[in-house]
């Protein structure tokens, strides 16, 4: 099972989530849940699970849990599958 790794900026406390294009190169997630106590972590894993359309436990991050930069680790999907779902949505 290979395990890509990805990083992103997400926004807490936005309108909706969604993916916002990028910021210095890297993907933009905008997340509605704010970030306290982990709201935003674990709404960001539900939501980058669900556009990749794989459980969220095969989601998980790895660093940047208190940072608005964050690596993710996800099991059983390629870069190019991440990049075509994840960024042809921005």
């Amino acid at each position: 099972m290979s395990i890509t790794r990805l990083e992103v900026y997400i926004q807490p406390r936005a309108s909706k989530s969604e993916v916002a294009g990028k910021h210095d190169s890297v993907i933009r997630i905008r997340i509605a849940a704010p970030a306290v106590e982990n709201a935003a972590n674990l709404a960001l894993v539900e939501f980058v699970a669900n556009q990749l359309g794989i459980a969220k436990r095969s989601v998980r991050v790895v660093s940047g849990g208190a940072s608005r930069r964050k690596v993710l680790e996800i099991d059983g999907v390629t870069e190019e599958a991440i990049a075509k779902k994840l960024e042809g949505g921005a």
